[in-house]
């Protein structure tokens, strides 16, 4: 299992499978061609599919066109069998092929293929599973931070002081930014209202309207292609910090402690997608949105004092939920209804951990079932309903979509 740095990523949005990935393709293309000149992308499968929506061929042509001219080809209609968001590099000099380089975007800014998994990333966490990692904590009388020092080393705490970071600048930024989302949906940004409306509430009212503030800025922030954190991914990065902004509003946690939390959920997001995966493409936006809820979930319990199982159990339930969730946005925008599960997702992890820390943290399913779980649902679910804006909500919206950016058809 890799170390956290390949899951809290800073980049910009609206997406890590879309936007981040592919722009890291072409620089890792361009620095092997600097010598080219001309470029042809193809893009397949989900990739192609929502990919004017989510700036793919911006990114890509950020990196490639101030060298050469640069084609971007769109295949939506053909999925390659490594995974569905597919990119066919070429490189030309005086029209003679240079290199063709087939590379896929994997979920939360990665990339592999065929060649990468025969040699994989070196190995940070000898235990991949959050049964044996429970059984470690039972056995050491540690928990679940302490075991990411271990892996990691104190050098990871640097690392995530950044993240943290970050993610309060994004917050920031988000909270007092105001108009539409870029797009054609003519979304308005809404974190300001919800904040200043927030205030006039009754206590309990007041909390969640701030925790909906605070998610909805750094979502509209990743809609707009601001700088975020992926946790896991772009597309779900505003659940972990509003959970967190929101409990150091409220309950005055010190920095070291949302840094440890940050650790407890980092490591829960990343067994996801060790044993299963985070890219909306492959499984849906359950393991984008429904893993950000369960790494919440399981961080704000560590916070609140809950035990090892007690936090399990929270990560658990803040995934089970979710399970089956589609990815259908809207026009491929990373806006409807992606902003707004971002909210909900918040919530819904504030609500796991306190069932958790109600209960004495023994349940029937375990979290690593549920990742298993997780796995067979999104193959079980059809294509059109994975990152593709052809099912559900984005074919149901009225509204026009062929005026869109996100169509490529």
């Amino acid at each position: 299992m890799e170390s956290l740095k390949e899951l809290y990523r800073i980049g910009s949005g609206p997406s890590s499978s879309h936007t981040m990935g592919p722009q890291k393709a072409a620089r890792e293309f361009l620095s092997r061609h600097t010598d080219a000149d001309r470029f042809e992308v193809t893009l397949y499968g989900a990739l192609a599919a929502t990919g004017k929506g989510h700036l793919t061929d911006m990114a890509i042509l950020s990196v490639l066109e101030p060298v050469a001219p640069t084609q971007i080809v769109w295949h939506p209609e053909i999925v390659l069998p490594f995974h569905p968001n597919g990119m066919l590099f070429k490189a030309f000099r005086q029209e003679r092929l240079l290199e063709e380089w087939t590379i896929f975007s994997v979920g939360g800014g990665a990339l592999a293929n065929e060649e990468t998994i025969k040699t994989p990333p070196p190995s940070i966490y000898p235990l991949t599973h959050i049964s044996d990692i429970l059984e470690w904590c039972g056995q050491e009388g540690k928990t679940f931070w302490e075991y990411v020092e271990d892996c990691e080393g104190p050098e990871i705490w640097d690392y995530l002081d950044q993240i943290w970071t970050t993610m309060n600048e994004t917050i920031q930024r988000g909270l007092t930014a105001e108009g539409v989302l870029p797009g054609g949906l003519k979304v308005a940004r809404k974190a300001s209202t919800y904040l200043v409306k927030g205030e006039s509430y009754t206590d309990s009212l007041r909390g969640r309207a701030k925790l909906y503030a605070y998610a909805l800025a750094t979502a509209e922030e990743n809609a707009s292609g601001g700088t975020v954190v992926t946790a896991p991914t772009c597309g779900s990065s505003a659940v972990m910090p509003a959970v967190l902004f929101h409990l150091v509003d409220t309950r005055n946690f010190s920095r070291l402690r949302i840094l440890r939390a940050l650790a407890t959920g980092g490591l829960f997001g990343n067994v996801a997608k060790t044993n299963s995966s985070i890219s909306g493409a492959e499984v849906g936006c359950q393991g984008e949105v429904g893993v950000a809820c369960a790494m919440a979930a399981a961080a704000a319990c560590q916070l609140f004092g809950g035990t090892p199982s007690q936090i399990e159990y929270a990560a658990e339930m803040g995934l089970e939920h979710h399970l089956g969730l589609t990815c259908d946005p809207v026009c491929g925008l990373v806006q409807i209804p992606c902003i707004e599960r971002n909210a909900i997702a918040a919530a819904r992890a504030l609500d796991a951990n306190t069932f958790a820390c109600l209960s004495d943290g023994r349940h029937m399913i375990s979290y690593d079932r549920v990742v298993r779980v997780m796995k067979e649902t999104g193959h079980d679910i059809p294509s059109l309903y994975r990152e593709t804006s052809e099912g559900g909500l984005a074919r149901n919206f009225d509204l026009h979509c062929s005026k869109c950016i996100g169509q490529n058809k």
